[in-house]
């Protein structure tokens, strides 16, 4: 009875493990090629302000076209003017001229942004972080020095990012 019990339980071992392993090298593939799961972007931060600077902006620009640096080169203009920037980046949608993305059209931080490009578009996409992006393209007609740096906020109300928001940010 005992080598009978041998028999049959050595080869139901051998299986088991050998499910384990399958599960485990289907789980872990499954893992592997994921999509990686992104955070969710912090909702900007409600502040009373009467005018919005450039201090207060958080923009990122993205080189929507094939003249190498251009991204960076905006990205510098824009610092220069005192708006808080992202590293810039490359993006997929092949953009033909500047293209300035954010909340809303009437969101003072898009109004501010735009007004330092010439002929530029605005693109509405209802983020809630406070963010804009700038997507430049090979028609870019250049960077306006003399737009002003910053702009009344209609209702008294603005919604900066959450970063921006922070004292140390502030100062």
């Amino acid at each position: 009875m005992r080598s009978t019990w041998r028999r049959i339980a050595t080869p139901m071992t051998l299986l088991l493990l050998l499910g384990l392993l399958a599960f485990g090298l289907w789980w872990g593939w499954r893992e592997l090629t994921a999509p990686p799961k992104s955070t969710p972007a912090e909702p900007c931060v409600t502040q009373s302000a009467s005018v919005l600077t450039t201090a207060q902006v958080t923009v990122k620009v993205y080189n929507g076209g094939t003249a190498a640096g251009r991204a960076s080169q905006v990205s510098e203009q824009l610092a220069g003017k005192g708006f808080v920037v992202d590293d810039p980046a490359n993006t997929s949608e092949q953009v033909a001229t500047t293209i300035i993305v954010g909340s809303t059209a009437e969101d003072p931080a898009v109004l501010l942004v735009s007004g330092f490009f010439t002929d530029s578009q605005i693109r509405a996409d209802s983020r809630t972080d406070g963010t804009v992006d700038v997507l430049v393209g090979d028609n870019f007609p250049g960077f306006r020095d003399d737009a002003p740096v910053q702009v009344e906020v209609p209702g008294g109300t603005v919604c900066v990012p959450a970063s921006s928001s922070t004292p140390e940010a502030a100062a």
